[in-house]
């Protein structure tokens, strides 16, 4: 699995939108969508919070 399709599956079981996890670590939701498609990458800063809020690491996303 790619990084994007990780965030989305671990933001889905959290029970998240991905308005609810773009708000959380201050980006758009079309910047979000961008980055669970993997047309945009993600910067280590924000694979950071994005871990965080979903309860995982860096390793678990990649």
């Amino acid at each position: 699995m790619s990084v994007g399709e990780n965030i989305k599956k671990r933001r889905e079981e959290k029970g998240l939108s991905q308005m609810e996890l773009a708000s959380a670590i201050g980006v758009g939701q079309s910047y979000l969508s961008q980055i669970e498609r993997g047309t945009k990458a993600a910067s280590i800063q924000l694979g950071k919070e994005i871990a965080e809020i979903l309860d995982c690491t860096l390793d678990d996303l990649a």
